[in-house]
């Protein structure tokens, strides 16, 4: 069988006009002999609605009930599509995650997928019938719901296309495909037509909301090629698959930048083994995201360590270090609320000296003050001055030529 999976996001099936939009996409594609999966959000907002109800009747409710609570926005707009499917003369059937067999880990609110066993959905298709999945969710070994974390849809669309081995991909949003930057911010940003599985995983990673990174993961790890397509219109998206040296053309392909970035440093910290993974460990048991680790070493046996954590977990975890900085004796602890991350990426980095350091001084040059510096092979993000971020993605977008990549 040839198998086109969709996923189409919250925006894509947010009122009764854009799923027949949706719909007639469906039956288009139908129509050059695929047989269609389809993976659908809640329509809009209406997730956060329900989070909402949820904390207006407990603001810690128990993750099991909030999960099932939650499941239900996929369940409208599946159903909503495969009725107007129907209508329009194409069998269809919807399917909640764990009618279309996906396995997930026992935890609640954040679960990985462990399985996916369609003999469903490939019944369903032997059937003639287009197949429309909750995505976000599925069933633990207790038989109970469980939701995958925001951005989970894809994540989900990524699962069944490779337990189906599915032809390819399609992530449907509301932009044309992966761009060079933000669109929005910078008018000059040019879309790619093809980008390696590293660079959209680091590019997800860093602040770009085109894919989540676990479904960049999940491509790469079982070969699926994707397909990032604006469900507004037929342009050609971009596709995301495993990219030869041969096609590389510019050493920086992308610019991501992230505004949802505080830091947080505490010197003076005794130069002791295994003193950073306790404070560390705290902070992983109070559920904060660490991002970016710098740790420099002193004189007199003493070290500091700076590290970045997301805005909305800021309170908490400055709290947490300074009470760990008073228990081990370290000097003291600095903070900085509103900060910026701003990211180069680029595959052909690897080969290319020098990329680093035409960054800082692009930077540099224009007054724009570094903070922290991480690396990898394909990447180089600097901690900013959160007022600079736009600034500083322009200059970078240009001083790359990434408006003629």
């Amino acid at each position: 069988m040839k198998i086109i999976v969709q996923k189409y996001g919250g925006t894509s099936v947010g009122s009764i006009e854009k799923i027949q939009r949706v719909a007639d996409r469906i039956i288009t594609n139908k129509a050059k002999g695929y047989k269609m999966v389809v993976i659908v959000s809640a329509m809009g907002d209406f997730t956060d609605e329900l989070v909402t109800l949820a904390k207006q009747i407990d603001p810690y409710p128990s993750g099991r009930e909030y999960d099932a609570l939650l499941a239900t926005g996929e369940s409208i707009s599946s159903s909503l599509l495969a009725m107007a499917l129907t209508k329009k003369n194409h069998e269809a059937i919807s399917l909640t995650g764990w009618q279309a067999g996906i396995y997930t880990e026992a935890s609640h609110n954040k679960a990985k997928i462990l399985d996916v066993k369609p003999a469903r959905i490939l019944s369903e298709l032997q059937n003639d019938k287009i197949v429309i999945i909750n995505g976000f969710q599925g069933i633990n070994s207790d038989d109970d719901i469980t939701t995958i974390g925001r951005g989970g849809s894809d994540t989900s669309a990524v699962a069944i296309a490779a337990a189906l081995k599915a032809d390819f991909c399609e992530i449907y949003t509301d932009v044309d495909g992966v761009y060079t930057t933000n669109p929005n911010l910078i008018k000059e940003a040019r879309k790619h037509d093809i980008i390696d599985y590293d660079e959209m995983l680091e590019l997800a990673s860093l602040g770009a909301q085109v894919l989540h990174p676990r479904a960049v993961e999940g491509a790469k790890a079982f070969g699926v090629t994707l397909v990032v397509r604006n469900s507004y219109n037929f342009n050609e998206g971009t596709i995301v698959k495993e990219v030869s040296k041969m096609e590389i053309k510019n050493p920086v392909t992308g610019i991501a930048y992230d505004e949802n970035t505080s830091k947080i440093a505490i010197t003076g910290l005794p130069d002791k083994p295994g003193i950073a993974g306790k404070l560390f460990s705290e902070l992983a048991e109070a559920k904060i995201n660490v991002d970016m680790i710098v740790q420099s070493n002193q004189t007199n046996a003493k070290n500091d360590i700076a590290f970045t954590i997301p805005q909305d977990e800021f309170a908490k975890g400055l709290e947490i270090t300074k009470a760990f900085a008073k228990t081990v004796g370290a000097k003291e602890v600095d903070s900085q609320e509103h900060v910026s991350k701003v990211s180069i990426v680029g595959v052909g980095m690897v080969s290319s000296p020098g990329v680093a350091a035409k960054m800082f001084s692009i930077l540099g040059e224009n007054n724009i003050n570094i903070d922290l510096i991480t690396t990898s092979e394909i990447k180089v993000s600097c901690i900013i001055d959160q007022k600079e971020t736009n600034k500083a993605v322009q200059l970078l977008h240009s001083g790359f030529n990434l408006e003629t990549y």
